[in-house]
């Protein structure tokens, strides 16, 4: 009995001290295109914070114009198109992969190359703003491991 009283005290000292989640960005990567002056694409997974929000951009300084986009399926045929923003709930992990939602890159810089780096800012609804360095891969290259 001393035992599980014992225990049960830790826990709730360990969840009282635990951190509120944190909105933050993780196994980013950008995928340039196979044809030069195409758009290439940048995939990642969000993780929600303690509050719920929207994905309402996500900008890139070395390209012209960025959307938000999302894949699906009708019947056999796949389409995509823009969408205005993504909900992000509370403690989420969603996944901007292939197949699904991704963000298109239009007229990306010539400096950029596989083996570099692109800076993608992330815009919330609650005003709060993720700067990421996704590493830039080629176009037939494999996907990061992470």
């Amino acid at each position: 009995m001393r035992v599980m009283i014992t225990l049960g005290a830790t826990a709730l000292a360990l969840s009282a001290c635990s951190q509120p989640a944190q909105l933050y960005v993780d196994k980013g990567y950008v995928r340039l295109p196979a044809v030069a002056g195409n758009p290439g694409v940048a995939y990642f997974t969000l993780h929600g914070g303690d509050t719920d929000t929207r994905l309402i951009s996500v900008t890139a300084p070395s390209v012209i114009k960025t959307e938000l986009h999302e894949s699906m399926m009708s019947g056999s045929m796949a389409s995509m198109a823009p969408i205005k923003d993504v909900p992000v709930s509370a403690s989420a992990e969603l996944k901007f992969a292939p197949g699904g939602r991704h963000v298109m890159l239009f007229t990306i810089n010539p400096s950029i190359k596989p083996g570099g780096k692109m800076t993608l800012i992330f815009t919330f609804s609650n005003n709060v703003k993720i700067e990421y360095d996704a590493p830039v891969i080629a176009a037939g290259d494999p996907a990061p491991k992470k």
